[in-house]
């Protein structure tokens, strides 16, 4: 085993966020309101606690962020029908035209990312970092037992 491969995917993961900040940035929008509108359109209909922790920030931050998004009409905040204290976010008609540009600013950091690679190879990094998500979303009293 590769005692560097934590590190690996660690730096790589830091490099990746590194060029998606610098690419929405040229958009206009900030990483944290592209990383929402992308987490919502990827992942409808949960609450803010639930994006919240998508982004690994705070309740509080989250709500503020929500708050000034849903002045500007890029979100709809609506009654949780599980829970009456929840609240739903959802894209609005605005939201997916800012998603259409936040994409286009993207455009060609998948192929910069995977430069190199062929198809199959692309296919098989994606199997593999999809059973490294797995493996770790285990809750952490399991990790600590098992790791």
């Amino acid at each position: 085993m590769d005692k560097n491969m934590p590190y690996l995917l660690t730096d790589s993961a830091r490099l990746l966020r590194r060029a998606f900040n610098e690419r929405v940035r040229k958009t206009g929008a900030t990483s944290q309101q592209a990383r929402l509108l992308l987490n919502i359109e990827r992942m409808p209909d949960q609450n803010q606690a639930y994006y919240a922790e998508k982004l690994e920030i705070e309740p509080i931050t989250l709500c503020r962020m929500v708050d000034r998004m849903e002045e500007a009409g890029l979100i709809e905040r609506r009654a949780d029908p599980g829970d009456r204290r929840a609240r739903v976010l959802h894209l609005t008609e605005r939201s997916r035209g800012e998603i259409e540009r936040i994409r286009s600013g993207l455009a060609g950091l998948i192929e910069t990312m995977l430069d190199g690679f062929d198809d199959s190879e692309q296919a098989q990094l994606a199997a593999m970092l999809a059973r490294i998500s797995e493996n770790l979303s285990v809750p952490a009293e399991e990790l600590a037992v098992n790791g």
